[in-house]
């Protein structure tokens, strides 16, 4: 059997443990060993063929995975939903107390209170979203 036929059994199998693994290490040594196939096709050498297949694996473990890695745990949670709405701005639409009152945030009105339970935000005035409690928004002035 040539050596080339060898070398893309083993590449398959190394790709076959990278699908059962998922550790983005198995595939990179599976394109090694396809780079090491080539070689082998062309007339290399045994040494030459371990050497495509120990470049080549080792420079995408090196280039790839730091960049797949990073794209795997995003940096920060990502804020979604009303939880997304708090910090941001809102206009005064009714007047803000205590009790009652309503806001567009984000081009959507809703109903809002005044975190601070002292204070009465009058119309057109620009607050800050506090907290989003129910489908009611907490701001402040």
């Amino acid at each position: 059997m040539p050596a080339w036929v060898i070398w893309l059994i083993v590449a398959a199998a190394f790709a076959v443990g990278e699908v059962a693994t998922l550790g983005l290490v198995l595939g990179f040594v599976a394109v090694g060993a396809v780079l090491a196939a080539a070689v082998a096709l062309v007339g290399g050498g045994l040494a030459l063929q371990l050497v495509a297949l120990l470049v080549g694996a080792i420079a995408l473990l090196a280039l790839v995975r730091p960049v797949a890695a990073r794209h795997l745990h995003p940096p920060h949670a990502i804020r979604t939903g009303a939880a997304a709405l708090v910090g941001a701005r809102a206009v005064v639409l009714e007047r803000v107390d205590a009790h009652d009152g309503r806001v567009k945030i984000n081009g959507e009105v809703w109903s809002a209170r005044a975190y601070d339970e002292n204070q009465v935000i009058e119309p057109g005035a620009t607050v800050e979203v506090f907290e989003i409690r129910g489908a009611t928004a907490l701001v402040y002035q």
